[in-house]
Parts: C-alpha cells; sequence; structure tokens
C-alpha cells in the first residue's frame, strides 16, 4: 500500500518486537519512506486522525477485541474505515463443518482461543467468530455501519465505520 500510495504516511504496529524490526529493515531495503513500524498493542497504538486502520487475521485472537475495536474508532477521522480481515466463518457449527472450517476449528482450539484467554479480558472468539459475532464485537466498540466488504475462500472482510 505504501509503495501503491506514495503521498500518504502508513503506521505499522505489533506487539512482537523482531517483527517490527524486519518490517522496518524492509522497508529501509525497499526504499519505502512513507512508512513506520513500531511496537504498540491494538488498544493503545498513538495517533489519531487516521482515515483508514486494518487489522489482518488479528481481531478473534485478541484477548479484548471490543477495546481494540473503542480505541480504532477513537483513533479514526469522523469518516474514516476499519477494514477488518479475518477467517472464513458462518455464524453456525453446521455452516463451517467444510475443509477449511475443520482446519480453522483446528488452530483455533490449539492457538486462537488459548492465545486470547491468556490476555486481558480473555473474550476467545476463535478463528472461527462469524460475521454475526465479530459485527457485535465492532458495534459494541462504537461502529455503526459494518458490512462484509469482500470474501475469498479464506477470509472475510469487513468494513466498519463510525
Amino acid at each position: 500500500m505504501a509503495k501503491a500510495f506514495p503521498e500518504s504516511q502508513f503506521c505499522g504496529f505489533d506487539l512482537h518486537p523482531a517483527s517490527i524490526e524486519a518490517a522496518n529493515r524492509h522497508a529501509k531495503e525497499q526504499q519505502i519512506t512513507n512508512v513506520h513500524f513500531s511496537i504498540a498493542s491494538a488498544k493503545d497504538f498513538p495517533g489519531t486522525d487516521y482515515g483508514f486502520v486494518t487489522v489482518f487475521d488479528a481481531l478473534h485472537d485478541m484477548g479484548d477485541p471490543v477495546g481494540a475495536a473503542s480505541h480504532v474508532k477513537q483513533s479514526l477521522q469522523a469518516d474514516g474505515t476499519f477494514m477488518v480481515v479475518e477467517p472464513i466463518a458462518g455464524d453456525s457449527l453446521v455452516e463451517n463443518i467444510n475443509p477449511v472450517g475443520r482446519v480453522y476449528y483446528g488452530f483455533s482450539t490449539m492457538i486462537c482461543t488459548p492465545g486470547s484467554l491468556s490476555q486481558e479480558v480473555g473474550l476467545a472468539l476463535g478463528a472461527q467468530a462469524g460475521e454475526r459475532r465479530l459485527s457485535e464485537v465492532l458495534s459494541s466498540g462504537g461502529f455503526t455501519r459494518i458490512r462484509r466488504a469482500a470474501e475469498t475462500p479464506f477470509n472475510m472482510i469487513l468494513e466498519a465505520r463510525p
């Protein structure tokens, strides 16, 4: 995105220091000057007045995804957009009994749910949260307009607006 929109500024945040170091190193090697990566959580990253915030395959892993959504809303411009990319999932067990859903339930059991439970709040959405549950989380975080903007066989992309 930083290459495609050179007049825009990009900030990336993550809790993992080695990932931040690698991202900054890669940006420098690629001579991308409009992006900077820093260590921060989804509930306390710095800055306000963002036009566009994204979270890729991570909201379901957070202990407090409602708190994260609330912080994102507070950091957005009045007409800003929060794009959430999450594993594709239906809203019921029956909808998820397919090859992808079976794999995602395994990931959720071994990685996503325990990771969330080990954090503050521990909501434990898991990798099979589904659009309805994710929309509830986003609504609880203060977003009023939520829609599925796109999907692939493996992910759903939700657009949330204040």
